[in-house]
């Protein structure tokens, strides 16, 4: 089981270095270079963030994309919930349906207190952080 799927890994890098980068606006094509992914999707992720409102696309001669948010209050845990959706340890589900012990689970409450306390953890985390 992976914690964070290579989009989220992938964002994160690219949000790193563009809050290392010297000048407000980072291509696609340096961030490629630098993170080691395919263009188109680099691409696809930079679009999902741009959609989110964490980043500004700018069209144009030495357009590309810029931070929208400072790097304090981007978290990891917006990453996550952006890319890959809420952080699940443990669906309960069977045939596309709740378990029927879900609602008196002792399992599903234990894991649901870690699932909350992991979420609050992720963040906590900034890009500020990371770079």
């Amino acid at each position: 089981m992976k914690l964070l799927n290579r989009d989220v890994d992938y964002a994160a890098r690219a949000l790193v270095f563009m809050a290392r980068a010297d000048r407000p606006t980072v291509s696609v094509a340096q961030m490629q270079a630098s993170i080691g992914v395919t263009r188109p999707f680099l691409r696809k992720i930079l679009q999902k963030l741009h959609t989110a409102g964490i980043l500004q696309a700018i069209k144009g001669k030495g357009g590309g994309f810029a931070l929208a948010r400072r790097p304090e209050t981007i978290t990891l845990g917006t990453l996550v919930l952006v890319l890959q959706g809420e952080l699940k340890l443990n669906n309960c589900v069977t045939k596309g349906q709740l378990c029927q012990n879900h609602p008196t689970c002792k399992l599903h409450q234990r894991i649901a207190g870690l699932e909350e306390r992991l979420l609050a953890d992720v963040q906590m985390i900034t890009v500020r952080d990371l770079v």
